[in-house]
């Protein structure tokens, strides 16, 4: 399986965050950035007091530059995309194939961020989010992220449909036994949200699955076969597989051989079976440690 399709398997379980959750945890994040520099800024007032103005000032553009761009720069990148906003809300920054962001997608998005939400108070944000498909803003356009919900409800999760029953016995001859669970998991995951994604977004990944699963089977792909039908179908074929290996593992465990249980030795009534056993022999006489004289 390739790597744009791993990155975007990933990507299908997480949804784009709407618009209230974002603004929501950039009020969070803006809250955080405001007390931290109001923090720093008395402590930098009261420890420097004794520098020149033109040292101050140097200090204050520092502090500027520092906390409300470079904190939250330096928090995306080593969490991954989290800040405190989005890890109260459940949301995440994630590039566009789904994979983890670096440094490098973070200074972007702060840069930028300085812009459209500090300077004109998130107004160029807002825009930018309620014009967008996905609700990106422009940094995240630049930098090719998108911020994703990683709370998705149970109930959003959907079954994988049955294939059409004339494909039901069409592929039982194939060979399944090449296929990693990690392409299984990725074409599942497609069918069950191949329904929310754009449609041509949907369209290139199933002909990338399918042309993977084929490899995989050694067989050639369908040509009058829709990609994610035939994606459906074979998935269908393996769980019937499996069903069939779980019904006769079940029915191998039959009765003891021959049908007929041991046989139970009888014991007297009344008497326990440890007392028989602690009976004495005929013939025997109990050791008492007298010796008769010779």
């Amino acid at each position: 399986m390739s790597e744009l399709v791993t990155g975007e398997a990933v990507a299908l379980e997480l949804l784009p965050a709407k618009f209230p959750s974002r603004a929501l945890a950039v009020l969070l994040d803006l809250a955080a950035v405001v007390i931290t520099y109001i923090a720093v800024t008395m402590v930098l007032v009261v420890t420097t007091s004794s520098l020149d103005g033109a040292a101050r000032t140097a200090l204050g553009i520092a502090t500027f530059l520092l906390v409300p761009v470079g904190v939250p720069i330096a928090v995306e990148t080593l969490s991954h995309g989290r800040s405190l906003g989005k890890l109260a809300l459940g949301l995440r920054v994630v590039r566009d194939d789904g994979g983890p962001i670096r440094f490098r997608h973070a200074l972007v998005r702060g840069a930028i961020g300085v812009v459209e939400i500090l300077m004109t108070f998130g107004t160029i944000a807002s825009i930018a989010s309620l014009v967008s498909a996905r609700g990106r803003r422009l940094g995240d356009v630049f930098a090719g992220t998108l911020v994703v919900r990683e709370r998705i409800p149970v109930g959003r999760t959907g079954l994988v449909a049955p294939p059409p029953p004339h494909l039901a016995q069409r592929f039982t001859g194939l060979d399944l036994s090449a296929v990693p669970d990690g392409l299984w998991l990725a074409v599942r995951q497609y069918l069950t949200r191949m329904r929310q994604l754009d449609p041509g977004v949907s369209s290139d990944m199933a002909r990338r699955l399918a042309g993977d699963l084929a490899a995989r089977t050694g067989a050639p792909l369908p040509v009058d076969l829709p990609p994610a039908v035939f994606l459906a179908a074979v998935l269908h074929e393996r769980q019937s597989r499996e069903a069939r290996q779980a019904r006769q593992s079940l029915g191998a465990d039959g009765p003891v051989a021959g049908g007929v249980p041991a046989p139970v030795r009888p014991e007297s009534p009344g008497v326990p079976s440890a007392a028989l056993a602690s009976k004495e022999q005929p013939g025997e006489r109990p050791a008492t440690g007298f010796a008769p004289p010779a």
